[in-house]
């Protein structure tokens, strides 16, 4: 189990168990059996590990394969040769990526001459590193709104007044700005009442795609430096996500007007005003924490506040200026 000094950050090596099942691959299936039953296994033994005559790791077979395999083949004919190992070298982050990018029981770790000191298993990831994770999330969750939580931990209620207030101040900041802007399109508001009704789904629609989105890239930016290549390939990946979101909240939206209002031109308008503001809301919730990253500020304590503002504004603005155009 982990102790509490430890993190994701802590060795594989310090995770891995030693009761793992190797065969050599040049035995048939009737020689791996009867050494399997001389030697016995361990109690979580989930694959059987085929390794060379140099002991380095060349195969993988699962136990029903090993099995149901005709006894005079060899273990090299029946193993899966492209075989996902994990490097001596990761830490406990890393090596819990590969459950999640894999989806495999258990997976070898091995050193740089390929051969195999440890397995780790799912266990790992379910047992221990939940633990952590929750440990991780709290901290961060408080993070993306402006603070770090050893900063009001056990505080007084001033010091934790003084953290707390300024980022309150951007809000009410941002806030006002959204009253300004809707004050702006009164005449609009009042001659469609029903843009009022349906703002606040908007406005949430669209600081909920842009969280998304800034959560993603934050969690990114912890293992890639903010290139341009990166940033475009990004840009790309969520232009096509926030094209797909956009599409299916407008519609759902516009119908629910439409059939609620029986408005056709007003349930079009929102659902396009929507597909807008979530395209626009997952831009920058890329490009504030990779701006912010790229000037060495740390994103995950400036990058909400002022993801929430500007996605605030833009889908103010991109909701009632649409509805403006097409409905006065």
């Amino acid at each position: 189990m982990l102790k509490n000094s430890e993190s994701f950050d802590d060795p594989i090596l310090n995770h891995v168990r030693s009761d793992f099942a190797v065969l050599k691959s040049h035995l048939t299936v009737a020689e791996a059996l009867q050494v399997i039953r001389e030697k016995g296994v361990g109690e979580k033994i989930i694959y059987f590990y085929v390794i060379d005559a140099q002991d380095r790791l060349v195969g993988v077979i699962p136990t029903r394969s090993l099995l149901t395999a005709a006894l005079d083949q060899r273990i090299e004919q029946v193993m899966i040769k492209n075989v996902v190992a994990i490097p001596s070298t990761v830490n406990l982050l890393q090596a819990c990526e590969f459950f999640v990018l894999h989806k495999f029981f258990a997976f070898p770790v091995v050193d740089k001459e390929r051969q195999i000191v440890g397995v780790v298993d799912v266990g790992l990831f379910t047992d221990q590193i939940f633990d952590i994770a929750e440990r991780k999330q709290a901290n961060e969750g408080v993070e993306t709104i402006g603070f770090h939580v050893e900063q009001v931990k056990d505080a007084s209620p001033a010091r934790a007044f003084r953290f707390r207030f300024p980022w309150l101040l951007a809000n009410i900041a941002s806030g006002t700005v959204c009253a300004l802007l809707a004050g702006a399109f009164e005449l609009t508001l009042a001659k469609s009442i029903v843009l009022a009704f349906f703002l606040t789904l908007v406005l949430g629609l669209g600081e909920s795609v842009s969280m998304q989105s800034m959560t993603v890239t934050i969690q990114a930016l912890r293992a890639t430096a903010p290139t341009l290549r990166w940033y475009l390939g990004s840009l790309k990946r969520e232009t096509l996500t926030s094209g797909m979101l956009g599409v299916a909240s407008g519609i759902t939206v516009g119908t629910i007007v439409w059939i609620w209002r029986g408005d056709v031109l007003a349930g079009a308008t929102i659902g396009a005003a929507i597909v807008l503001s979530v395209a626009m809301a997952c831009l920058i919730g890329l490009s504030i924490p990779a701006c912010l990253h790229a000037f060495k500020l740390d994103p995950k304590i400036s990058a909400g506040p002022v993801t929430l503002a500007l996605t605030d504004m833009c889908t103010l603005l991109f909701y009632l200026g649409l509805a403006t155009i097409v409905l006065n």
